[in-house]
């Protein structure tokens, strides 16, 4: 099968790539520098130079492949809400690529997208209208299923960890070597649940050669870890106290923005998803990688 991917170069993109690789696959992957393309083509994947902020770019890629995996998102905080609309547009994109054929499109998304409470599943859905701009994930989609696309959707957990990650935890840890203190919210109960990139990475490839339309895979090993878990790790590793702050103080100590991603309280199933792709994660968790030196080198 050819798979075209984009974010091929990333933390999870690249994952992927070798996941896919391994099993037989032929990979070409959406480079929009010299240096991603230098990542992709060490992988033995074929590079196809483009960009997500021009979705023109992506329509050749895509109209050639056997399955698209869209692992590519605009990571930059300070535009969250603009990064979203403009993920939108490239599903909406791809998708059409693969209009009137059987084509899987395989798009990511997140668990922290869900309402918070009760355990949730592939079965449970955002608010509609939701408060998260990372719902214009799901709604691209959603959009495409009733469109016919055989599109489906893989949710990654807050914390898809691993050698390299440069997402939650990495910023947790910076802060806390900024303010000289490992800081939980409150009593630090609430939970993230995680996964290493590599076991997530195999969602992604089952995913694509099952090939079932408007399906939703969470690609999630550990249902929920405490958030004051991981603050403890960190606090221990950097030999800075470990504290408590409230809602008001976390603003201040995590910045009002990241604040609100420290404060997630999601706990989440993947039964479904082991049970329909026969995937069992097999990698540490996030605790025990974590607690390993390449995170604060």
């Amino acid at each position: 099968m050819r798979v075209f991917i984009t974010g091929a170069s990333g933390f999870v993109g690249s994952a992927v790539v070798r996941e896919f690789i391994s099993a037989g696959h032929d990979v070409v992957g959406l480079a929009r520098s010299d240096s991603a393309a230098k990542v992709i083509a060490d992988t033995g994947a074929v590079v196809y130079r483009g960009d997500l902020e021009r979705v023109e770019s992506l329509e050749r890629g895509a109209s050639e492949a056997d399955a698209i995996i869209h692992t590519g998102f605009n990571h930059d905080f300070s535009k969250f809400k603009a990064s979203c609309e403009a993920d939108r547009k490239v599903i909406d994109a791809l998708g059409s690529a693969l209009a009137r054929s059987e084509r899987p499109l395989i798009v990511t998304s997140a668990i922290g997208v869900l309402p918070p409470g009760s355990v949730v599943t592939e079965q449970t859905m955002p608010l509609s209208p939701s408060p998260n701009p990372r719902a214009a994930t799901e709604e691209a989609v959603r959009a495409l299923i009733d469109r016919g696309v055989n599109v489906s959707v893989v949710r990654l957990p807050p914390s898809t960890h691993g050698e390299g990650d440069h997402g939650f935890v990495p910023m947790l840890i910076k802060i806390a070597r900024d303010q000289g203190a490992s800081a939980y919210i409150g009593e630090g109960l609430n939970r993230w649940p995680a996964v290493h990139r590599f076991d997530a990475a195999k969602v992604y490839r089952l995913a694509a050669e099952r090939a079932t339309r408007g399906v939703y895979y969470h690609a999630v090993a550990e249902e929920g870890v405490p958030f004051r878990q991981i603050a403890e790790v960190i606090g221990r590793r950097l030999k800075v106290p470990v504290v408590s702050r409230s809602q008001d103080e976390a603003a201040a100590h995590f910045t009002s923005f990241f604040a609100h991603f420290v404060a997630m309280n999601v706990t989440a199933s993947s039964k479904q998803t082991q049970e329909q792709l026969q995937w069992r994660p097999t990698l540490p968790g996030l605790i025990a990688d974590l607690d390993r030196p390449h995170y604060f080198a």
